[in-house]
């Protein structure tokens, strides 16, 4: 009794397992080559994301590339990353290390490198605030940019390290020079003068939002035109219109309050970064002011978000910037060969918003 039922059991397993669908097999690259009629060497080739793989320059057609991506599509080939990147070298990956992500430039940026690297078929990984040199320890990608190296004095050897094995790095800075990376500069001192001389056309009561790094910071920073330009025009220095924001929103919001809510409060801002500045300009409305009637506002980096406010916001910064440095970052993680050294300079211009747009003659009282 105890074999025929053990018996039994295990045949209608059997018939059981038999009446089970078979998966199907997992669609492979020869077999994408033989539907489509070419050589399994075209098929990487047209699929492998690298320049090229659009057929301009290789030799294979449109026609053959097309034919080669549809039937693809038709089987559900989906190439395999890892085995790509051992045969390859290559990711797919840009990693992007950067500093603040609720600030527009942070978003801007972001946003700019992902819709250039998408039309790669890349994908964007993004480092918020972490240690660039510990993450790129651990993480493979085929480019990474660094916006925010910090203050440490051994930054630059870190670059140099990562540099010399091969890892492809773009940095954002206005002073180290590019030794085996690229470097984006774009100095911001020069725009801030800027800035500062368009306050100084109407207004005499002018006053300053800047960070304490900028207010305390040894050398030129940021709060070193408001300053130098003010003193120049003869204007002294009033501490009462000066107040200081931390690296948030809420930070920024909150010294504006604090200096606009004053009796004797300035007529306008100069503010270090334009994030703040629509933080001022929120901040004058709730107090029932009027930009720029009342306070006018100028904000430093020309983020896109500088358009979104209202009023738009007058600030400093270089033009097209967000895009051109993103075709910079995914060019060089495309190349299959390229001499990495070369510094991109992006000179700073004003872009004259209506939260200083006065018509009327100076105000000086």
């Amino acid at each position: 009794m105890s074999d025929r039922t053990s018996g039994n059991t295990s045949g209608n397993t059997s018939e059981h397992e038999a009446s089970k669908p078979k998966p199907e097999k997992r669609p492979t690259l020869k077999m994408v080559a033989e539907a489509a009629g070419v050589s399994t060497a075209t098929v990487s080739y047209v699929l492998s994301g690298r320049p090229g793989g659009d057929a301009h320059g290789s030799g294979i057609s449109e026609h053959t590339a097309r034919n080669v991506r549809e039937t693809a599509a038709r089987l559900r080939y989906h190439p395999n990353r890892a085995a790509q990147a051992i045969r390859t070298g290559r990711t797919g990956v840009v990693l992007l290390s950067l500093h603040m992500l609720s600030d527009p430039w942070s978003l801007a940026v972001a946003d700019a490198v992902n819709v250039e690297a998408n039309k790669h078929d890349l994908t964007t990984m993004i480092l918020a605030d972490g240690d660039w040199f510990a993450a790129l320890e651990r993480q493979a990608c085929d480019i990474a940019y660094i916006y925010h190296v910090g203050s440490d004095s051994a930054a630059p050897e870190k670059l140099a390290s990562l540099a010399a094995r091969g890892q492809r790095l773009v940095v954002f800075s206005e002073t180290l020079a590019a030794d085996g990376y690229d470097t984006i500069r774009s100095d911001a001192i020069p725009g801030c003068y800027l800035a500062v001389d368009h306050l100084l056309e109407r207004h005499a009561k002018i006053g300053c939002l800047a960070t304490e790094e900028e207010f305390t910071g040894a050398g030129v920073t940021r709060y070193t035109p408001y300053v130098e330009r003010l003193t120049a025009a003869g204007i002294p220095i009033n501490r009462n219109y000066i107040d200081l924001f931390s690296a948030t929103q809420a930070s920024a919001f909150s010294a504006a309050i604090r200096l606009l809510s004053q009796p004797d409060r300035p007529t306008a801002l100069y503010v270090t970064t334009d994030f703040a500045a629509i933080q001022a300009i929120n901040a004058a409305h709730r107090l029932g002011l009027r930009v720029p009637e009342d306070i006018a506002v100028i904000g430093v980096g020309n983020t896109p978000d500088a358009q979104l406010v209202t009023p738009t916001l007058t600030t400093v910064g270089p033009s097209d910037f967000y895009e051109r440095q993103a075709e910079i970052i995914i060019a060089q993680s495309l190349v299959d060969v390229t001499e990495l050294g070369t510094v991109h300079e992006f000179d700073w211009t004003l872009h004259a918003g209506e939260s200083t747009a006065l018509s009327d003659s100076p105000v000086n009282s």
